[in-house]
């Protein structure tokens, strides 16, 4: 029998039979527990029988173990227990009482180890702890392991890895030393389960058996269900997923799921192929009821200095008729398909280069078959961009050399009439002078240079006053009366938005300032400059595009867009050489109050700005091919130029004068308020000399007292902001252009609100006033849980009420209308993102009625899994206003 020793016996005595146990078990020094009393006797294993213990602590234990690796000794297993026991008889050894044990890496936690020397099997019982070599943590009510741990059985098994996911079974085991199988198990990646462990995870997959294959990486499930707060929605009858650890791995990705019904029903299968650490190729058959198999193909490859990729996209459809007929569809095309690709490398710490390219077989491919595209940012960005780009920059320098090619993805676009634009090069630089070698003048010399080449196929003409459409499909913008009759001479009636043929321009902008503070404080800044443009133009007086709709009936359906026409905003001219050079000069005063009370500081500063320079040259034609977005608000108020790109430069004496309120509270937040008016003081107003596109006109610069500019900003903290901006007229101070945005926070709430109104401008084709709203808000239920909603409103819809624009006008419209409406529900933590989102967007239909678009999308994220989407269109209604898409354009 054996004898149990504690700690009231003496220590010689404890010793003694330490002694004993350890020359009984030499033959079998290899195991593990001999290995464990080489280790510990004679001076360790008395410490451990005495009272009170005063064993090692682990930390020491294993320094000494790791010493003695160093020294070429064999493994030694360490352990750490409040008492021993040894039973000869059965050749069992026992440890109780929090006890710990080190071997290879691993350490084992428990109540009490039993070590049976005859079986070499170690048994753990009471609050078990394994933590793995890799930081795997396996918790237990009792263990029965192989001597080296590696091994054995798991009753009610809890294991944590390092990347926080949770393996669960009543039964599990462990062979081979990498591959685990749990038995009834569950697996989940939801961190936040512990805060209440007695409820379900938010979710979790509860399989018959769940394989962990570590040599693999891989989990493998068998018979499993899919549960969401803890009710099955999903079952697989087997499926694998690579261990949490693996960040690439070959393998079949989270399914997607998308139903039109032009398309049908369908799936997607995408599957990842891990070819090498650098690159990798996807493969994603979309199973489709109704048009067979579109495939998609995606290869990445990472290199050195960058990386790229390449996706190409197709289908062979079953059924071509499902799709409108063209112009207002896809039409009866067998093959449509789309290719992209996007790459970035530097060449050195300050250059890079790359591309990024969109090809499509047509405008409806992408949406029709819900495709995403890394060129389009949403559903409600129409065009597709691809280019070619080489930048460099410095501290003091920046340089960007590009090519552009646009694809039109609206109904009404003309690919003939887009721009192939390349070479586009900006450059720019600004160098530093020294007072001390410049004489005294210092200051900063800034340089600017553009040089743009746009080629086109298709004169682009836009009908302005009576908005008209071309009468064989209704959908195409021409410059034509309502009898057919052209009228692209008559300047209230058409523009021209980009001429036809070779276009290039050279600008070089150089600029020198300096800021001077006086002795009472006042800020002088003057500046001199030069504008510098060079332009070449050669007109395409030949092409043309016909639209022809024999199936209208009479009268004839025909509209024509010919290059011809634009000769007349040339004055006849078809190859023309243009230049300019507009010198300038030119002083900014602020002179900023500051005062302090009441833990606000407040800054009072007038602002006034003059500019001297010639007028700008009357050129014989007037092409403005990057300058047609013009807004004269407190952006550009003190700017040398206001017009958006390099096709215009301002000529003429112009006076800017503002004043800035600013409070800054000490507690955070601040307060400000500008108020300012531009003045033409002499010789001509460029912006009252209108280019092809009439830009300058109606833009609040067009007469001699420029339109009043204000904004208001108000921020107390950081729960709450609100920007309002402003253009008055300077006569009657009448709204002309009126900006809202406010955004807060308080609690659970979080809420958005932006106003715009801009009045009328006819000659610039938008001849009602322009009115919307957008307002959003948020909801958090709780820490994860919130629900949203947002619309859009069309307040100026209503003003089309008896405009006969393709159908006849049937009832008004309302005020509000609804262009656009969103509802959502979501969840989301650190490991998990579910939701649900239906949008109802107000468009217009292939022939031109007023409808709107319902979608639901329904998205689940799984740390570890992937994420899936599933997207069905809920149908198309109709607007019964009657307005067709006048509004819409």
């Amino acid at each position: 029998m054996g004898r149990r020793y504690s700690p009231a016996n003496r220590t010689v005595r404890a010793a003694m039979k330490a002694r004993e146990a350890v020359q009984s078990l030499a033959p079998k020094a290899t195991t593990v527990l001999a290995a464990l009393f080489c280790a510990l006797a004679p001076a360790a294993i008395p410490a451990l029988f005495t009272a009170p213990v005063q064993a090692q602590t682990l930390n020491e234990r294993l320094n000494q173990r790791i010493r003695g690796n160093e020294s070429g000794q064999s493994d030694r297993m360490l352990v750490d227990a409040q008492e021993m026991r040894f039973d000869r008889d059965k050749d069992v050894v026992e440890a109780h009482g929090e006890v710990q044990l080190y071997y290879q890496g691993r350490i084992l936690q428990a109540d009490k180890v039993i070590y049976n020397r005859k079986s070499s099997r170690v048994y753990a019982e009471g609050r078990v702890k394994l933590t793995d070599a890799d930081g795997t943590i396996s918790y237990a009510t009792r263990m029965d392991l192989t001597e080296d741990l590696r091994d054995g059985f798991i009753d009610t098994l809890r294991a944590e890895s390092t990347d926080k996911t949770f393996f669960s079974a009543p039964r599990a085991e462990r062979t081979g030393g990498d591959q685990t199988v749990f038995f009834n198990g569950t697996y989940t990646a939801c961190t936040y389960c512990d805060e209440n462990p007695d409820k379900p995870p938010l979710w979790r997959i509860r399989a018959k058996r769940i394989i962990h294959n570590n040599a693999e990486q891989m989990v493998y499930y068998e018979d499993a269900t899919f549960e969401l707060w803890g009710m099955p929605i999903a079952y697989l009858p087997y499926f694998s997923s690579p261990d949490p650890s693996v960040k690439r791995k070959s393998g079949f990705l989270a399914p997607r799921y998308i139903a039109r019904s032009a398309i049908g029903g369908g799936v997607s299968t995408p599957y990842f192929w891990a070819l090498a650490p650098h690159y990798d190729l996807t493969l994603t058959p979309t199973f489709l009821t109704r048009q067979g198999v579109l495939g998609d193909v995606e290869w990445r490859h990472r290199l050195m200095n960058g990386a790229y990729s390449i996706r190409l996209s197709g289908i062979f459809q079953a059924d071509p008729g499902a799709f409108k007929a063209a112009p207002f569809g896809a039409g009866n095309r067998d093959w449509r398909g789309a290719y992209e690709s996007k790459g970035e490398f530097h060449i050195n710490e300050r250059w890079r280069t790359g591309w990024d390219i969109t090809l499509l077989s047509d405008r409806w491919f992408l949406q029709d078959y819900k495709l995403p595209s890394q060129s389009l940012s949403s559903n409600y960005f129409r065009e597709a961009t691809s280019t070619l780009f080489l930048t460099g920059k410095s501290e003091k320098a920046w340089f960007d050399l590009r090519a552009y090619y646009f694809q039109g993805l609206s109904r009404s676009d003309i690919q003939a009439q887009q721009p192939l634009a390349g070479p586009v090069l900006d450059y720019n630089k600004r160098i530093p002078i020294s007072p001390r070698v410049s004489g005294g003048i210092g200051g900063e010399i800034e340089i600017d240079f553009n040089f743009t080449n746009i080629s086109r196929e298709l004169a682009s003409f836009e009908s302005i006053g009576g908005r008209r459409v071309d009468r064989a499909y209704g959908i195409y913008n021409v410059c034509e009366t309502a009898a057919g009759v052209p009228n692209y001479n008559d300047r209230t009636q058409c523009l021209l938005r980009g001429m036809a043929g070779q276009y290039a321009r050279a600008t070089l902008n150089v600029e020198w300032k300096r800021r001077f503070v006086d002795p009472l404080g006042q800020v002088w800044t003057p500046f001199v400059f030069a504008h510098m443009n060079g332009s070449w133009l050669t007109l395409d007086k030949g092409g043309s595009r016909t639209f022809d709709n024999p199936a209208c009936g009479a009268p004839p359906c025909v509209s024509t867009i010919a290059n011809a026409a634009q000769s007349d905003f040339f004055a006849g001219q078809q190859q023309t050489f243009a230049g300019q050079f507009v010198p300038g000069m030119g002083v900014e005063y602020r002179y900023p109050f500051i005062a302090r009370s009441n833990g606000v500081t407040h800054v009072l500063e007038p602002i006034a700005q003059i500019i001297a320079r010639p007028d700008e040259p009357r050129n014989t034609f007037r092409v403005n091919e990057d300058a047609q977005s013009l807004v004269f608000d407190d952006s550009n108020l003190f700017s040398r130029t206001k017009y958006s790109g390099y096709d215009r430069f301002e000529g003429g004496v112009r006076a800017n004068t503002g004043i800035q309120y600013t409070a800054t509270f000490e507690k955070g937040g601040y307060a400000n308020l500008l108020v300012g008016q531009s003045f033409h003081l002499a010789g001509r107003n460029s912006y009252a000399t209108p280019d092809a596109a009439n830009i300058g006109l109606s833009s609040g610069l067009d007469r001699n007292r420029a339109d009043v500019i204000t904004r208001a900003a108000f921020a107390p903290n950081s729960m709450f902001n609100f920007v309002a901006k402003t253009r008055l007229d300077p006569e009657n101070f009448k709204l002309r252009r009126l900006d809202l945005a406010a955004n807060a926070r308080m609690g659970h709430w979080e809420a958005s609100l932006q106003y715009a109104r801009y009045e009328a401008q006819p000659l610039l084709g938008f001849d009602r006033r322009r009115e919307g709203l957008v307002t959003g808000a948020k909801f958090h239920l709780s820490k994860f849980f919130s629900v949203n909603g947002a619309v859009i409103f069309d307040l100026s819809r209503h003003l089309y009420n008896g405009t006969v624009v393709g159908p006849s006008v049937t009832s008004p419209a309302p005020t509000f209308t609804i262009a656009g409406m969103g509802l959502g529900a979501e969840y989301r933590d650190a490991d998990t993102t579910l939701g649900l989102q239906y949008t109802s967007v107000l468009q217009s239909n292939a022939t031109g009625q007023a409808i709107r678009n319902h979608t639901v999308m329904m998205t689940l994220q799984l740390r570890t899994l992937g994420d899936t989407r599933v997207r069905s269109g809920l149908g198309e209604s109709l607007v019964t206003d009657g307005l067709g898409g006048a509004s819409l354009r």
